[in-house]
């Protein structure tokens, strides 16, 4: 007699390679010791998912959707901008996902052959485009330059804190000069 299906064990799946990601990174997330941390065995892992990347795939779309949410609930550009930096510290390895392996992910000539599907888009990047939308009117794509120029200024801090290349003890004095350089770049935004 066959074992009747879990409908939670994708879930679990997912949620127990978040935990070894989160623990190990990158050489914790194997479908072994996924399949362990799940309650399961190897083959429930792979009639649901196809390989190691396709989990890493499902990963970042859930990741994605988190991160995304923390921008949607911030009141302000300014704001979202700040809890950009404060997720990526918080959140260092799956900060590290969502920027390290999204190309290779989804973007790659080997994740196009391999049938690879983003299917949640950049909701990040939507969520700060409305915020700014909000800010100064217009439709959202009309502030894509400013929103790449924000975005590329909380990836460079968020980064340099991670690495530590900003030393602990400078930390809040570069959080400071984070937040009087997004204050500047919303003030002369018409680039």
């Amino acid at each position: 007699m066959p074992r009747p299906s879990n409908p939670d064990l994708e879930e679990q799946i997912l949620k127990a390679a978040r935990k070894l990601w989160k623990k190990g990174g990158e050489s914790a997330l194997t479908m072994r010791a996924v399949a362990e941390a799940a309650g399961t065995n190897t083959p429930a892992v792979y009639r649901r998912f196809r390989d190691r990347e396709d989990i890493l795939r499902a990963l970042l779309q859930c990741i994605r959707l988190e991160f995304a949410a923390v921008l949607r609930a911030a009141p302000s550009p300014e704001d979202a901008c700040e809890r950009y930096v404060d997720y990526g510290l918080s959140h260092p390895h799956e900060y590290e996902l969502f920027y390290r392996h999204e190309y290779e992910l989804f973007y790659s000539a080997h994740s196009i052959r391999a049938g690879a599907r983003n299917t949640v888009g950049r909701p990040a990047r939507d969520a700060m485009s409305k915020k700014l939308a909000e800010k100064f009117g217009g439709a959202p794509e009309d502030h894509k330059r400013l929103n790449v120029s924000l975005w590329m200024l909380a990836h460079g801090a968020t980064m340099l804190m991670i690495g530590k290349t900003i030393l602990p003890k400078e930390v809040q004095e570069s959080r400071a000069t984070f937040t009087a350089a997004v204050a500047a770049l919303l003030e002369n935004h018409d680039f």
